[in-house]
């Protein structure tokens, strides 16, 4: 795995190390832990996915986390995403509008050690307010742009990843403290649900 990120230009040595450090095996369904470091996306239950390795590592990178920093995720999905994060930051916050993924990856995350994470149930297309402001912010759900709600509580240097678009297609935008935006390449998530989501 790490050999191909390296190939797809994933140059952030903290990351690739996050990458290599987390258990992606453990994030997967049983029939799926053969094939769980191939680069491509799995099914995970609820209807959702775990991403695929590059675009997780990607986002990471993109997203510029260091050991200082307080980050919130916006989608919690399988945990994998969450567990890259706590590799590298402070501490995470992650929240996820299914109850069932919620508890499974709180579960898993607190039995491979992360006590640095923190899972939360609820619409996570508006964040978690009550522990803002967050250093950074990743959205991994398709989000027809970044909502307020997440500008609000992010902190006056923070940044903001997340795959902007419309339910067929994105493209990886970061949002800068300034509030200028920038495009990296197309992506395709599951989309977002919830007050600032696709509904």
């Amino acid at each position: 795995m790490l050999r191909d990120l390296i190939r797809m230009g994933i140059r952030d040595e903290r990351v690739l190390d996050a990458m290599s450090s987390v258990p992606r095996e453990r994030f997967v369904r049983e029939e799926d832990v053969d094939v769980a470091y191939g680069d491509h996306a799995l099914a995970i239950p609820e209807g959702q996915t775990i991403s695929q390795p590059y675009v997780v590592a990607r986002m990471t990178e993109l997203l510029a986390v260091d050991s200082t920093h307080h980050v919130l995720e916006v989608g919690t999905g399988s945990g994998y995403q969450a567990a890259v994060l706590a590799e590298l930051a402070r501490d995470v916050v992650t929240v996820e509008r299914h109850a069932v993924l919620a508890d499974r990856a709180s579960i898993l995350l607190a039995e491979l050690g992360y006590e640095n994470v923190r899972v939360v149930a609820g619409d996570a297309s508006v964040g978690y307010a009550p522990d803002a402001p967050y250093d950074r912010i990743l959205v991994t759900a398709a989000s027809p742009g970044i909502a307020p709600e997440l500008v609000r509580q992010c902190a006056p240097t923070g940044l903001i990843v997340a795959p902007v678009g419309d339910q067929e297609m994105q493209h990886l935008v970061v949002r800068y403290p300034d509030g200028r935006e920038t495009r990296h390449g197309a992506v395709k998530f599951v989309p977002l649900r919830g007050r600032a989501g696709f509904g």
